[in-house]
């Protein structure tokens, strides 16, 4: 039972932005299928299937280019913004004087980045399918200008990265030219997290945005969660890993990351440092770069001249049956005989996974999961298999020096699912989505390590526990629209207010049998303390047990989770990250207050 007794509903939402997407944003979309809304229970139309597409035409690169720092920014990034040099008017970066020790940045205190949102024209999936347009996060790698570089980064080393927006504001097709650049499961300021409603362009801002601009500077501190408890950087057992930045735009984040905007963001710490050469005896020595390796999987879908489209009216959304790995339909990617760090992540919008690795054959290979949500685990699993819901990370560690040269294998996805709801059962041998080749031996000795023990966590406080309050949100549909607690976003309006430096307990329930709603909280991470099923607890898996930031509630799911909101005030959201729903109203805005 809840102890908060204001829950049941929230206050119905401004449709000022959701009549846009009707009156404006419909006139560009192609294909348009439109959902009934007269029944929940209603099969959605589904788009003619994409065309076909010859397997293992295209190679990804041996190895993946991190974003370059820039010796300066101008004008340099200041607490407030630079709002006559053409910044958007957002709110001044909290704890600012605390890292700098000055209103204006000083030389040498952060790393600088830039990237600027832009629409190339000649973007190839496929070679099958003509060259696109399609949306990039552009920044200047070792290889020149690239679209969605990662970036690398360290614990106790501030970023400000600056964001231009130069999308084309008569653009044709789905999304919108407006951005809001969220940094998913940072430990963030609520100015630079992306909040949705902070979107931006050279002429528009969002309704909590005071006004618009060329470009916005968010500062990433890359802190622990803990500063004020723990002290220093805050608590090293909070660490996060595998993160990833995408686009946030209120109604639009869908579309806008379909069309490209998201890109990875790698941080490292003593523990996990991300060199395998590491002197620091403490250090775990796993797989570095250039043996540390992000793979992106997405769902789209192709019409029949093979142009990438989607229906961003539908509350259903649009069904990807083509896989993409970072941005590549059925790509190669070229391995040595060596350990190497694998981070998949599903960057979505609808489509879900259980991925295998295997031969030819279809014998299934062993590998190390290692990490969750980009968390490192307490300690290694050996798996067969990765489930992996929208927004989810897994990173694995694979041995390839087991094999010999020329060996190829498979990354298989063995979840059956026609439709944007939920998967629908297991197949074998599954669907390939990417082939390895173990195609050549290093120069070098592999040194790297894969430890069975890794991260610990914080222990859970039993008391804490007893005694932290229960806020309930329930995920469901009415009329056609997805609603938390029953009832539409609303971006002005907070569902919940938090005092800073509290514990609670967020109960997450899907009461359909017909959805599944993986759902992310921002700000900070939670564990998972009890799993049901029709009312019945389940164990949570072993990879479950560690920090999450994304909850995955199946059909008939509910689940208990602890999160403490430390450090930063302001707005947050939750959602479901089926982006879909996320767009069609699944969110709810909370603070976090003193």
């Amino acid at each position: 039972m809840s102890k908060y007794k204001d829950q049941t509903t929230v206050p119905e939402p401004d449709a000022g932005r959701r009549s846009f997407l009707k009156a404006s944003g419909a006139a560009a979309v192609a294909p348009m299928v439109l959902t009934s809304r007269k029944s929940q229970a209603a099969d959605p139309p589904f788009p003619p299937p994409s065309p076909p597409t010859t397997p293992w035409q295209e190679e990804l690169p041996n190895q993946v280019t991190p974003l370059e720092p820039r010796p300066s920014l101008n004008p340099m990034p200041k607490r407030g913004a630079n709002i006559n040099r053409g910044e958007c008017r957002r709110a001044p970066h909290q704890r600012w004087m605390q890292f700098f020790g000055s209103k204006v940045l000083p030389q040498d205190r952060a790393d600088l980045y830039e990237l600027r949102a832009k629409e190339v024209s000649d973007w190839v999936f496929h070679p099958d399918y003509p060259p696109q347009s399609a949306w990039g996060l552009e920044g200047t790698t070792a290889n020149g200008r690239e679209l969605n570089p990662p970036i690398f980064a360290r614990y106790g080393r501030p970023i400000v990265l600056r964001l231009y927006n130069q999308l084309p504001q008569d653009h044709r097709g789905f999304g919108a030219p407006e951005v809001s650049l969220h940094l998913h499961n940072g430990h963030l300021a609520s100015e630079s997290d992306g909040f949705p409603g902070d979107y931006f362009s050279v002429s528009k801002a969002g309704p909590t945005l005071a006004s618009p601009g060329m470009f916005k500077d968010h500062l990433w501190p890359n802190v622990y969660a803990g500063l004020d408890e723990y002290g220093g950087i805050g608590d090293p057992r909070e660490a996060l890993g595998t993160l990833w930045y995408h686009d946030h735009t209120l109604d639009f984040t869908a579309a806008n990351a379909a069309r490209g905007l998201a890109g990875f963001y790698l941080l490292y710490d003593d523990l996990d440092s991300g060199d395998e050469h590491d002197p620091n005896p403490e250090a775990l020595h796993l797989p570095s770069h250039p043996y540390d390796y992000p793979l992106m999987f997405g769902d789209h879908r192709f019409d029949p001249d093979g142009i990438h489209s989607y229906d961003q009216l539908s509350p259903e959304g649009t069904f990807g049956d083509k896989v993409h790995v970072n941005g590549k339909i059925e790509p190669v990617l070229r391995v040595a005989r060596r350990k190497y760090r694998l981070r998949l992540l599903n960057c979505g919008p609808t489509r879900l996974y259980d991925f295998s690795l295997v031969t030819p054959d279809d014998a299934l290979q062993n590998f190390w999961y290692i990490a969750n949500d980009g968390n490192l685990l307490p300690q290694r699993l050996t798996r067969r298999r990765i489930p992996l819901a929208m927004a989810e990370r897994a990173d694995i560690i694979v041995d390839f020096s087991r094999y010999p040269l020329g060996t190829e294998l498979y990354l298989v996805n063995r979840l059956v699912q026609i439709g944007t709801r939920k998967p629908s059962g297991f197949k074998w041998p599954g669907d390939r989505v990417l082939k390895i080749i173990v195609d050549r031996n290093t120069p070098d000795i592999d040194v790297s390590q894969v430890p069975l023990a890794l991260r610990p966590l914080p222990p859970l406080d039993p008391e804490e526990i007893a005694n932290a309050p229960v806020r309930t949100w329930v995920f469901d549909r009415r009329n056609g629209m997805w609603t938390v607690n029953k009832a539409l976003f609303n971006v002005g309006v907070p569902a919940a207010r938090i005092t800073r430096g509290s514990t609670e307990i967020w109960e997450l329930v899907n009461a359909s049998g017909g959805w599944v709603h993986p759902v992310h909280i921002h700000m900070e991470e939670g564990r998972i303390l009890n799993k049901y099923v029709k009312g019945i607890e389940v164990p949570v898996p072993p990879h479950e047990q560690g920090r999450k930031d994304v909850f995955t509630c199946g059909p008939n799911m509910s689940m208990r989770v602890l999160i403490r909101f430390r450090d930063f005030t302001g707005k947050y959201v939750m959602h479901c990250h089926n982006l879909a729903h996320e767009d069609h109203a699944m969110m709810i805005r909370f603070d976090v207050e003193t």
